[in-house]
């Protein structure tokens, strides 16, 4: 049996999480495709040094014709190193931008990252953001951001790069969860619920789920003070705090353990899919108190698991959740829980108004596919 050409080389200098599974599912589902990836530690180091291990690594390949790769790698580098990858057609996927990625404070900002972002822009083909806030908030940022050069500043970038730049969601994998889901979420849709089974949802405490990675970003200061004060105003509600750890997780998480010890369900990692998803619909709503998001998976995985959404009216959130689900201050969210805390039903009937199949692979896996093809015009 004759072997196949290998025409498409996936390149990932940070391979782990949503840039893992993104490399995996176009390995699985596009053909003739070529991996080469580094595993996903020290952040910094892979951004500042990845194109030269992969200068040194990747195999010369006559059959190549289209690079894929994540804006953690220096492209520019690439294949200024490798004259014989920059014929191809080089597609770049923004996860994240760097220009306007949070920092604690503003001095803290390393130049280098954003600027090495704007460079794989201009070399690159084809630029791909998951979502029109990252696009947006990257090309609208390149000026003010090279106004840091003291001076012989770069002119026109954004006139540059626009015309590369597309915008294709990220595909998020969906499993059939319908096993793992409660009576009243496998039969919200229907016309009819026992009256019974509606009384006994309602007498359950509300149960929120924050599903985010344990960090400054996603302000779990925020989030906590939230739910010590809806505990202070005595309502009964279960807490599920999930997401990934870090070496340096914030403090607020063991001070609010404390605090909030008696309303918890769930704390803490679960790295069986299938654990996580199982709290997922086990609760009612799910809560996004972020200072940053570019796509945000763990809430469309939420409302896949059938919980009701509440997200900050800014950032990626309006682009994927329509207005009711969207909070403007820390008050309006207080406000909001408080009331579903009073009437949890209200959030166990509501089927909710975001079709997640829009995010999906079977959705979007021809883009993909021509994205990664020479059909496509570059």
């Amino acid at each position: 049996m004759q072997m196949e050409v290998p025409r498409v080389l996936l390149v990932e200098a940070f391979y782990g999480g949503s840039h893992k599974q993104l490399i995996d599912l176009l390995q699985q589902n596009v053909s003739s495709c070529t991996v080469c990836s580094l595993p996903a530690k020290k952040w910094h180091w892979r951004a500042r040094t990845a194109a030269l291990h992969f200068s040194q690594t990747i195999p010369t390949c006559a059959s190549y014709r289209v690079l894929f790769s994540s804006s953690v790698l220096n492209l520019c580098e690439l294949v200024a190193l490798r004259p014989d990858l920059a014929q191809l057609k080089k597609v770049l996927y923004f996860h994240e931008n760097q220009l306007v990625y949070p920092v604690r404070k503003e001095q803290q900002r390393d130049f280098q990252y954003g600027y090495n972002q704007v460079l794989s822009c201009l070399v690159a083909d084809v630029v791909v953001f998951n979502s029109s806030f990252n696009m947006e908030s990257f090309l609208s940022s390149i000026s003010s951001f090279m106004k840091k050069i003291p001076d012989h500043r770069p002119k026109d970038l954004e006139l540059l790069i626009r015309p590369k730049c597309e915008v294709l969601f990220y595909p998020v994998h969906f499993p059939d969860v319908s096993r793992l889901l409660p009576e009243h979420k496998r039969f919200r849709a229907a016309e009819t619920q026992s009256a019974r089974s509606s009384e006994q949802e309602a007498v359950k405490p509300l149960h929120i789920a924050w599903p985010h990675r344990w960090e400054h970003d996603k302000d779990p200061e925020l989030f906590f003070s939230t739910m010590i004060k809806l505990s202070e105003k005595e309502v009964d509600f279960q807490l599920s705090v999930l997401g990934e750890t870090f070496t340096d997780v914030p403090e607020v998480f063991s001070s609010s353990h404390l605090r909030l010890s008696r309303h918890i369900v769930s704390w803490g990692f679960l790295p069986r899919k299938e654990d996580y998803l199982k709290v997922l619909c086990e609760a009612d709503v799910v809560v996004s108190t972020a200072r940053h998001e570019f796509f945000g998976v763990a809430m469309l995985e939420a409302v896949h698991c059938g919980c009701y959404p509440l997200c900050p009216k800014a950032l990626v959130y309006p682009e994927i959740f329509p207005a009711e689900y969207l909070y403007s201050t820390p008050e309006q969210l207080l406000k909001r829980l408080l009331a579903l805390c009073r009437r949890p039903d209200v959030a166990r009937r509501h089927a909710v108004k975001v079709d997640t199949t829009s995010f999906s692979w079977s959705t979007l896996k021809d883009r993909y596919q021509n994205l990664l093809s020479l059909n496509a015009p570059l």
